[in-house]
């Protein structure tokens, strides 16, 4: 299966429009996820799945990445979002002889300074620090190193659309001298829709650049999503597939796939 091919079956999977029916009040939380910087505590648990990883082709890999999004109110002209990544991995094979690894990974912890109010032109905005934290439980699971960078995200939402870029670059400062250093440019493109129904549909890439390697991940991802409840708890329900446009020579190759459950707490 080619590229082209591969953003096609996305494409088609992101037009499928189910029937429902939902609240403005679930529309609207479904417009604030697709916004990294609202002022929503929310806790998505977001499962990836990726294979064909490593010089034989034989490693796969399960994510479950853990990411509590918490904001702070500064003042009535500033919010502070944080938003942490604490991935659960579980691994197979993903050199000759690696075997299996399974724990925690290395945390990213980012904090956006954004104003509490769109700009004139509808822009909303948000930068500051991001950190790198070598919370791994295995070797193969850390890079044993301390990393900083800056962090900033741009959007706007125009009716029942939302586009916009994060990205970050984080070098490393401290850690183990025997690991390799780390400077990587992560740049995050997303195009979304939701309908009156509380679906939200997503194009997105999650990129990373290897400035030490020199080696580009770019996949691209569909992902469909709906914001509803179980029981008194409001949630949002999701699942999508990733194609790898380019990877690194020992990277994922092919078709992954993600699901997610996030915890939605509107103040």
């Amino acid at each position: 299966m080619n590229k082209r091919q591969a953003l096609a079956i996305i494409a088609a999977a992101m037009m499928w429009n189910p029937i429902a029916s939902a609240g403005e009040a679930e529309q609207d939380l479904a417009r604030q996820l697709t916004n990294p910087v609202a002022a929503l505590i929310s806790v998505p648990l977001q499962l990836n799945y990726n294979s064909d990883i490593g010089p034989a082709d034989d490693g796969r890999q399960w994510v479950l990445n853990v990411q509590p999004v918490i904001p702070f109110s500064l003042n009535e002209d500033w919010n502070l979002i944080s938003r942490t990544i604490l991935p659960i991995v579980g691994q197979q094979d993903i050199f000759p002889g690696a075997g299996s690894q399974s724990g925690l990974g290395d945390t990213v912890q980012s904090l956006f300074f954004s104003p509490a109010a769109p700009t004139a032109g509808g822009w909303i905005w948000g930068a500051g620090p991001v950190l790198l934290l070598p919370t791994g439980t295995d070797d193969l699971l850390t890079t044993d190193k301390w990393g900083v960078g800056p962090t900033a995200v741009a959007l706007r939402q125009q009716g029942p659309w939302t586009s916009g870029i994060l990205g970050n670059h984080i070098w490393s400062v401290a850690g183990d001298s025997d690991r390799r250093d780390i400077s990587t440019t992560f740049l995050q493109p997303f195009l979304s829709y939701t309908t009156p129904t509380a679906w939200t549909y997503t194009l997105q890439s999650e990129s990373t650049y290897d400035w030490e390697t020199s080696d580009w991940q770019v996949p691209i991802r569909g992902v469909i999503t709906k914001v509803t409840r179980i029981g008194n708890q409001l949630v949002s329900l999701g699942g999508g597939v990733n194609y790898w446009l380019e990877s690194a020579d020992n990277g994922p190759e092919g078709w992954g796939l993600r699901l997610t459950l996030t915890l939605l707490f509107p103040r």
